[in-house]
């Protein structure tokens, strides 16, 4: 469910202020996984790896009380859902997008993913899910990454989850994210929070 809130009535009420009508108000963290566990349990699992790292993804975030309140065209929602968006190669060459909504069950959302981007694949029609606050992801895994930082458009002010390719050593395995979100959903207490649990829930996969 989607319903508009009174900014001034929320713990947003200064950041709603102060950033509303910032011409940049995107901030973007990076930090540097262990995701050793994530491939072990792909591996055994038979889980993809990049959805895995997208359940972890929306576990983490559906703890977050800021990731259920965005702001979008000068107004403020809030949601009662979480819903994860992947870019989807289709058969023609180009990409489409793909929401998937968060389900606490590993299995069932892996078969959600699965599903649902081979249709968006097969179709080359993006698929969107109305109603849920949606945590965009990106992988570009032709190649290692350091950072990402993503265009803003104040037609997207959902937070973004971006990553390349991991990293094999010989005793880890890491990989860099960069977490990108609007400064009227939250502050960078609450995206480094974020972060913080997103390893919690890697480590307990």
């Amino acid at each position: 469910m989607k319903q508009e809130i009174n900014p001034q009535e929320t713990p947003r009420a200064n950041a709603f202020s102060l950033w509303m009508t910032s011409p940049m108000p995107m901030v973007t963290l990076t930090k540097t996984f262990n995701v050793g566990v994530l491939l072990k349990a792909s591996r055994k699992s038979g889980i993809k790896f990049n959805t895995l790292l997208c359940w972890c993804i929306g576990k983490a975030a559906s703890d977050i009380q800021e990731f259920y309140t965005l702001p979008e065209q000068g107004k403020l929602y809030r949601y009662d859902r979480i819903a994860i968006n992947v870019i989807v190669n289709n058969c023609n060459g180009g990409i489409n997008s793909c929401d998937i909504a968060f389900n606490e069950d590993i299995a069932v959302f892996a078969a959600d993913y699965n599903r649902l981007t081979t249709q968006v694949a097969n179709e080359c029609r993006s698929s969107f899910l109305d109603d849920y606050m949606i945590v965009g992801t990106s992988a570009m895994i032709q190649t290692e990454l350091d950072c990402i930082v993503n265009q803003y458009t104040d037609k997207f002010c959902n937070p973004m989850v971006m990553w390349g390719k991991y990293r094999k050593k010989l005793f880890s395995t890491t990989l860099p994210i960069s977490f990108q979100f609007h400064h009227v959903q939250m502050d960078g207490g609450h995206g480094a929070t974020f972060l913080e649990q997103l390893q919690k829930e890697i480590n307990r996969i």
